[in-house]
């Protein structure tokens, strides 16, 4: 099983532990500060992390498999993303 990890896969991976580190670091730094309007502040930082990890890791994930995917479906899929994202930024 370990033998072999795709590269795209070890990079969605690494960008995905990243992402919680950041998430875990923000939440002590929430409570090591104490604080409700910086705990505001460090969790609005945080909104800009998540849609960036997820545009980096589906962006490796499609260079990873863009030999065997068509066109349409790989049009689909940015098309999701973006309407992901639209949903996201206007709540």
């Amino acid at each position: 099983m370990w033998l072999f990890v795709e590269k795209a896969i070890l990079a969605m991976v690494i960008l995905r532990l990243i992402s919680g580190f950041i998430e875990i670091t923000a939440a002590l730094l929430m409570l090591k500060f104490n604080e409700l309007e910086k705990a505001i502040m460090i969790n609005t930082s945080l909104a800009l992390v998540g849609p960036l990890i997820l545009i980096a890791t589906t962006t490796v994930g499609l260079l990873g498999m863009v030999d065997r995917i068509s066109f349409p479906r790989l049009a689909c899929i940015v098309g999701g993303v973006t309407l992901i994202l639209i949903g996201v930024k206007m709540r």
